[in-house]
């Protein structure tokens, strides 16, 4: 009889700095679905698998050049411990793919991922080589180290993972989840310093306040990511009932 696979998702963080992590995944929703055994995270401190009594695990580059690498033994040591041979293993760095949500709800969608952090300017290519690691950006633009994009990406991954939020829908109904950018929102009170609700959102009848949610999420993509729109109208301008094309077909033709 096979073994089901029970809900969740595990992560291990391999790190330099495992404390800038703990503020993040031990608060808030990370925190709460921790508790649940939901998402499992786990930091390993790179630093512990290092045989320099310095517990040094950086090197000048061969070839010359400014900075320091991360050395390959202290990583393979790690990577092994934790029996990584095998899983999905992301590397944060400025040169990766760029982070989107295709790749988020793969990720999300693992058993488990391995998660290495860089630092200082960079780590030795074999490891990335020899254990087949992704490389992952979340932009174009370069911080000290992989702990911040790596936190980005658990966010984003945990998000959909079932049962992290308390809404099973919210998840993949808000912004480029579901190919637009989130309209606008409101709550209490109706007037605030003479700035009013919109009314439809007030009406009850629902039909209408979708629409007009979804001609302002049109609308707003269009001034912000024309790129989502495009690739939104391709994948859906046949597929939508017909009073969301006519509101499509205004938005892209400028009525």
């Amino acid at each position: 009889m096979s073994e089901q696979r029970q809900p969740g998702l595990q992560i291990d963080i391999l790190t330099l700095f495992p404390d800038m992590f703990r503020p993040v995944t031990e608060e808030s929703m990370l925190g709460r679905a921790g508790e649940k055994g939901i998402l499992d995270i786990r930091l390993h401190d790179i630093r512990d698998y290092t045989l320099d009594k310095h517990n040094r695990t950086d090197d000048y580059p061969f070839g010359g050049g400014g900075g320091m690498v991360m050395m390959p033994d202290p990583v393979f040591r790690c990577l092994e411990d934790i029996g990584a041979a095998g899983r999905r293993l992301l590397y944060m760095s400025p040169r990766g793919r760029v982070l989107d949500g295709k790749m988020i709800r793969e990720y999300a969608g693992e058993e488990r991922l391995v998660i290495l952090c860089g630092h200082y300017e960079g780590v030795d290519q074999r490891i990335l080589d020899h254990w087949g690691a992704e490389e992952v950006s979340i932009g174009d633009y370069i911080l000290t180290g992989g702990e911040l994009p790596a936190m980005v990406l658990i966010d984003a991954v945990a998000r959909l993972i079932p049962g992290v939020l308390g809404n099973a829908d919210s998840a993949m109904n808000e912004s480029v989840y579901s190919g637009l950018l989130e309209h606008p929102q409101y709550t209490q009170p109706r007037l605030y310093r003479d700035l009013s609700v919109p009314e439809v959102l007030l009406s009850g009848n629902h039909r209408q306040i979708d629409l007009w949610r979804y001609r302002q999420s049109l609308e707003l993509t269009a001034r912000r990511r024309p790129d989502l729109l495009a690739a939104y109208a391709a994948e859906y301008r046949e597929k939508l009932p017909k009073e969301e094309q006519r509101i499509l077909e205004e938005i892209l033709t400028g009525r």
